[in-house]
């Protein structure tokens, strides 16, 4: 691990470092984390970085990451490209004299396989910023990883062969000045390894490319702008920033401004792993709590197989075989939002809420988002629980919408999602399990564009004390409810 840059302190950068852990070994492993997995054989990751030629041929990926950051003062930026070089691992037997390459072989009560394995690098870079604007700030860093074969003996006929090919890579940074004490940093990588060439281009592409990508990025004397919340005098300036094969965020502790994590996947500011995860999984858009209890169901034998796959799997088959009832319960879930004071409407300002800072559809705050009370207008005529309507179905809706056509339903519910568009629950009117449905809260929901509001039940006002909502004991339909 590098030594800390001047400037930050070790827990932050720590929180920047963890995240790139992440992203640095996101993908390298599928459930169910074994080598006869077929998702397990087409690899790599994100972030991966081909060889020159490679993308235009058709045989890897670009060569390029680009990324252009803004900063606010500052004389000095340093940058970590941390990255994998692929470490292919064949199993051999002596044969006729001869170690020959085979897909696996057991020495004693232990399984070894052929797997592509990978090493993990770092290359620092620094750059002083006093260069002349617009200019590639010097130096332009080369950077070069050896290749190399190792032997591991496993036995008197058996044994590892370990090989690596070699890379090469280049950063360019160039500076340019802008208004009110901003400078654009355009910040390249390149693959400069060998051109694939011959019969077998596609796999020697893939030995030859950066897998995992990315940059950590810091300033210990300036301020890095956020390009997804920029600052009100920053705006235009980041919304006029492009990349190119990155995603670059703010990282580290909450509020830092020095250090940006260049990630090959798509992050917000001040990434974070989940407190309650007890280790990585690897697999994209995991969900610590569903896999650990696939991994535990896993038989013997697949869990043998994952475990001669790869080191980082036997750690996670090992952690999840020691899994207890309270390390369970801990990736169950958790709830983080804090609960603000609520604050009451202010009558100067017109459609004040009131809420404050919580959630909008907390119906506590807000009672003009519950979607029991809430309405709609359609054609003309106001739409709420209880309202009765005729059910139009959309071109190219589903199979089950299409068996609603000209039906009358009743409305339940009207709902507005994050997108501000507005859905309307309802329960059909002839269905004998309406009641059901409407007890359980099933609803099927349509856009307003496709109900007809009909004459009949004007929609329901909100429960009262003589009479209780639906759901719960005691519960009463609008229709029994009414005299």
């Amino acid at each position: 691990m590098s030594s800390t840059p001047i400037g930050f302190g070790t827990e932050s950068l720590a929180r920047a470092r963890a995240v790139a852990d992440a992203v640095l070994y996101e993908g390298y492993l599928l459930y169910p984390y074994r080598a006869d997995s077929r998702k397990n054989q087409a690899r790599w990751q994100f972030g991966v970085l081909g060889p020159p030629g490679a993308a235009e041929a058709s045989t890897g990926e670009d060569s390029r990451l680009a990324t252009e950051l803004l900063l606010r003062g500052g004389t000095v930026i340093h940058a970590t490209l941390r990255f994998l070089q692929l470490q292919r691992r064949e199993v051999e037997e002596l044969r006729d004299g001869r170690y020959e390459p085979v897909p696996e072989a057991w020495v004693g009560d232990r399984r070894y396989v052929s797997w592509d394995e990978a090493i993990a690098h770092e290359i620092e870079l620094e750059w002083d910023l006093s260069g002349t604007p617009g200019q590639v700030q010097k130096p332009v860093r080369d950077a070069a990883i050896d290749g190399g074969e190792d032997i591991e003996t496993l036995g008197p006929e058996c044994r590892l062969r370990r090989t690596r090919w070699p890379l090469r890579a280049k950063a360019i940074l160039r500076r340019t000045p802008m208004a009110d004490g901003l400078s654009t940093l355009v910040l390249e990588v390149r693959n400069t390894s060998a051109e694939p060439t011959g019969p077998d281009a596609r796999t020697d592409a893939i030995r030859h490319s950066l897998l995992g990508a990315h940059l950590i990025v810091t300033t210990p004397d300036g301020e890095l702008v956020s390009l997804l919340e920029p600052d009100r005098a920053a705006e235009d300036a980041a919304r006029a920033r492009t990349h190119h094969r990155c995603f670059p965020v703010l990282a580290g502790a909450p509020g830092e401004r020095r250090i940006m994590l260049v990630s090959p996947i798509i992050l917000y500011d001040y990434p974070e792993i989940a407190g309650e995860s007890t280790g990585p999984m690897f697999d994209a858009t995991e969900i610590d709590e569903i896999l650990t209890l696939r991994v535990m169901a896993m038989t013997d034998a697949e869990k043998e197989l994952a475990r001669a796959t790869d080191p980082l799997a036997a750690g996670i088959i090992d952690r999840a075989d020691g899994s207890t009832a309270e390390s369970l319960a801990a990736l169950h879930g958790t709830f983080r939002d804090e609960i603000p004071t609520y604050r009451e409407p202010d009558p100067a300002i017109p459609d004040s809420s009131g809420s404050g800072d919580k959630p909008w559809w907390d119906p506590v705050v807000d009672s003009s988002v519950d979607p029991g009370t809430a309405t709609t207008v359609i054609a003309g005529t106001l739409i709420g629980k209880g309202s009765l309507v005729r059910v139009h179905p959309r071109r190219g809706a589903d199979a089950q919408d299409i068996f609603f056509r000209d039906q009358v339903a009743r409305v339940a519910n009207v709902q507005t999602d994050v997108d501000g568009s507005t859905h309307v629950g309802v329960v059909l009117v002839d269905d004998p399990a309406a009641d059901l449905h409407d007890w359980f809260g099933r609803y099927f929901y349509f856009a307003p564009s496709e109900l007809e509001p009909l004459p009949g039940a004007p929609h329901e006002p909100p429960p009262g004390p003589d009479r209780e909502p639906h759901g719960g004991e005691g519960a009463r339909t609008w229709k029994e409810a009414t005299p």
